[in-house]
Formats: C-alpha cells, sequence, structure tokens
C-alpha cells in the first residue's frame, strides 16, 4: 500500500457512482474502505506469525418503501459493485417495513462543522515489514530482561491504516483516514512454584512512536509486583482501579448508554435523562474529535462530523449515544455515534469515551486513604456485571496500599458493588488520562467502599 494521493479521490468517486445511481423514491448509501493490517507475533527469539492484509471493500444500504436492504463484497471492481447495489435493492424488497429506516438527514448536522484532525502518519506506508518484525523480537527480548521472568506469553506489534468513504443519494458526504500501531507483551514471573502474569503496551499513530522499552518494563513492573500475594480476609473497604480497569469498566457503562440499549431496555438508565446517576464529580464523555484518542475521528460511519457528547454532566445522566436510526426512534438527532466495519449497517459505540480527570496524582489517591485495595486487573467483567440491574461482581488481582504505597499483593478474591453505588462512590479521579488501544482513556479512580470477598 503506497501513499497514493489519489486514494480520497478514488474512493469518493466509487461511493458517489454507487448513490448517484438511486432511482425515484430510493435512498442509497456507500460505504467504500480500504485499509492495510500488520500483525506480528514473537515466540521464543523467533516469529510465530506475521499477517499482513490488505483489504478494499464496499458496502451497500438502500432503502425503499420503508424497508432496508444491505449487500457487502471484499471487492472494488466495477462489476462487483454494481452486483452489490443490485443485491441491495433486492434484499430491499424482502426487508421488513420500519417507519423509522432511513438515511440520515444531512438538516440533522447543519452548521457543525468536521473537526480537523492530524490523526494519519505516511509513514507509516513506508515501513518495512522487517523493520515491524524486528520490533516485536526486540520487545520480546526486552520483557525477559528480569531475572524472575520465566517466560513472555505473548509479544507482538500491530498497526492499521485506513481510509473511508461515504456518500449517499440524500447529500451526505464524507472522507476519513487514519493510521494508528501498537506493540504489546505479557509476561509470566515466577518465584518457588508461584506465577503471576502482567501486561505492557505501547500505542502511538506510527512506528516511531513507540517505546518497547517501556513496554516491556511496564510488563515486568506489573507482573512481578504481584509475586507472593495470598488471599486476604473478606471485607469492606476503599477501592483504587487501575488505568486499565476502569477503561474495561466505562466500556461496560457505556454500552448501557448506547441508543440500542437503551431502546431495547437493556440498560440500567433507561427513563433516568436528568436524574443524578453519579456523583458530581463525574463528568463521563464521548469526544472523538480529541487527537490524542486512538478511536478519534472527523466523521462517524454514515458521514457525519464528529462532536462532543457529554453523557453524564456533574453526575446528571445528559443523554445517550445515538446513530441516525435509534435517534429517529428516540424522537431526537445523531450524536455522530455510527460505528461500522464494510460489512454491516452501522450500529451505535463511543469512540473516545472517557472520564473528565481530576487533579490528584496516583500516588496521591494512593496516600488519600489509610488502607485500599488496588485493583491491577478483573476477570469475569462481562459474566458478572449486569447492563440493567447494575449488579456488579468481578474476579480480581492487586495489592494492598497502606501508608500511600504498595503493601502485599492479593489474589483470588472478588470485588462486588452495584455499578450504580460505584458510580455514587467515588471519591477521587486521577489526573493520570490515559489513551489505551481500542479508542477508549482509563485513569485512577477511588471508590470509596466495596465488598472483598477472600478467605
Amino acid at each position: 500500500m503506497s501513499a497514493s494521493p489519489n486514494r480520497e479521490t478514488e474512493l469518493l468517486d466509487i461511493a458517489r457512482r454507487i448513490a448517484g445511481a438511486a432511482g425515484a423514491g430510493e435512498q442509497v448509501e456507500a460505504y467504500v474502505i480500504h485499509s492495510r493490517d500488520t500483525e506480528v507475533q514473537a515466540f521464543g527469539g523467533d516469529i510465530e506469525s506475521l499477517s499482513v492484509a490488505e483489504v478494499s471493500g464496499v458496502g451497500v444500504r438502500v432503502i425503499a418503501d420503508g424497508r432496508q436492504g444491505y449487500a457487502y463484497a471484499g471487492s472494488l471492481e466495477p462489476s462487483v459493485v454494481a452486483e452489490v447495489l443490485a443485491e441491495a435493492r433486492d434484499n430491499a424488497s424482502f426487508g421488513a417495513p420500519d417507519e423509522f429506516y432511513g438515511l440520515v438527514d444531512p438538516a440533522d448536522f447543519a452548521g457543525i462543522e468536521a473537526p480537523v484532525l492530524d490523526l494519519w502518519r505516511d509513514e507509516l506506508l513506508s515501513v518495512p515489514t522487517e523493520q515491524k518484525v524486528a520490533l516485536a523480537l526486540e520487545l520480546e527480548a526486552a520483557a525477559k530482561r528480569d531475572p524472575r521472568i520465566r517466560g513472555v506469553d505473548s509479544a507482538g506489534y500491530g498497526d492499521a491504516a485506513v481510509e473511508a468513504a461515504i456518500v449517499s443519494s440524500v447529500g451526505v458526504e464524507s472522507f476519513a483516514r487514519r493510521t494508528v500501531a501498537s506493540c504489546s507483551a505479557s509476561v509470566m514471573a515466577g518465584e518457588g512454584g508461584e506465577t503471576q502474569t502482567g501486561y505492557g503496551f505501547s500505542v502511538g499513530r506510527t512506528l516511531g512512536e513507540l517505546d518497547v522499552d517501556r513496554a516491556a518494563d511496564d510488563a515486568i513492573e506489573r507482573t512481578v509486583r504481584l509475586l507472593g500475594a495470598r488471599q486476604p480476609k473478606s471485607r469492606r473497604l476503599p477501592v483504587i482501579l487501575d488505568p486499565m480497569v476502569t477503561r474495561s469498566l466505562l466500556g461496560v457503562i457505556g454500552s448501557a448508554l448506547g441508543g440500542e440499549s437503551v431502546l431495547k431496555g437493556r440498560s440500567m438508565f433507561v427513563d433516568r435523562e436528568g436524574e443524578a446517576v453519579a456523583g458530581p464529580e463525574i463528568t463521563l464523555v464521548d469526544d472523538p474529535t480529541l487527537v490524542d484518542a486512538y478511536g478519534a475521528s472527523t466523521h462517524d460511519s454514515e458521514g457525519v462530523p464528529t462532536r462532543r457528547t457529554e453523557l453524564i454532566g456533574g453526575g446528571v445522566l445528559r443523554g445517550f449515544l445515538h446513530n441516525a436510526y435509534t435517534a429517529r426512534r428516540a424522537g431526537t438527532r445523531t450524536t455522530a455515534s455510527a460505528v461500522r466495519g464494510f460489512k454491516s449497517t452501522p450500529g451505535v459505540g463511543p469512540r473516545a469515551l472517557h472520564l473528565l480527570p481530576g487533579t490528584l496524582t496516583p500516588e496521591g489517591i494512593m496516600a488519600s486513604v489509610p488502607e485500599a485495595l488496588y485493583v491491577q486487573s478483573v476477570s469475569g467483567l462481562h459474566s458478572g456485571t449486569n447492563p440493567v440491574s447494575g449488579d456488579f461482581s468481578v474476579g480480581a488481582t492487586g495489592l494492598m496500599v497502606r501508608g500511600g504505597a504498595f503493601a502485599e499483593p492479593v489474589r483470588e478474591i472478588t470485588i462486588a458493588s452495584t455499578l450504580q453505588r460505584m458510580l455514587h462512590d467515588v471519591a477521587a479521579i486521577g489526573a493520570d488520562l490515559t489513551w489505551l488501544p481500542g479508542g477508549g482513556a482509563g485513569l485512577t479512580l477511588l471508590v470509596g467502599e466495596m465488598t472483598m470477598s477472600g478467605a
């Protein structure tokens, strides 16, 4: 894949031809994409797997007489594109009618300008595959430099360069592109018969922005500090969540704030707009216009300019994330939250979900309580969390905190509460906002009290 200045023109021209073929009483939308992805996994000083995939594809949506049809293909050949349009039309003729079907109306975002974001790095396209392989091998070697490391579960590199054009017969037209690169390592540390695991990563927009030493050092530190972990006694106490755990928790909450979940009654936030659903210090936003977010984009997957959406402000539920369809059903307007690949119709989801940070450092949060449990990782998050009732009970590993510092490590514990209570019980929000692979951000979070179940 070369850095062709004509890629935008090529993809838009294809999308325009498709949308321009709309017949009377018919709406047509074309989503045309070109991407290149690289994945490298190192193991035992050699390359375990290497994948370089270049994909061009098109998805076509046709809406006629209140019915929707969709079809896609992994090719941009003119004959294939014509077949996709014909298939989408045929599928629409057999679709179930729905009064809320319809492409996004440009009037819904009139006056909203697309943000100008620097999300693309040409240099990523010219990095030789051999250099990416070398980085993965370097990371694996670096992750072994502590004598307590018994092995590297995984060490790898990945990147993606994605360009997408969207054109509709009702007047929507957009083009967006981004690059992202990351490396990560998961290691095992041991003493005697004990083994612990931990994870570290680095992320950027091109290979040159990655820090292999930081990824390796984080993996090592997060692993060896768990050595000697024991099961503590059960009790209630303050809990400090690691940024990666906070990000996972926000992912569950963000899903419950999506228009699809709310309309289907699968959310604890149904019919609660305007209510205090969290402590007054909590402000939760999705802001794809932030260039530091790796899910940032100038447009959503329906071609709508992205914008900042406040979901919870000062503890009060302000609204939900919507694409055109869920907004129409809810009697509101899209929040530019459509997400998709070319093989599917648009869904709803956040791109840059995060809490507004506080002022305390992680060390300051640890020093703010006499004793707490620091949760470094959790297991069973999705099976142990009910987004409707809010019940929350997950396995956890971490360390006790006393006197503002880490004390003994703990394992084989469960932490439990409800999401509603946790949102109201947040006692401190860290200043360490950390954008993570996948688009979301985490930070250190202190929950005033939770149940720790152990021995």
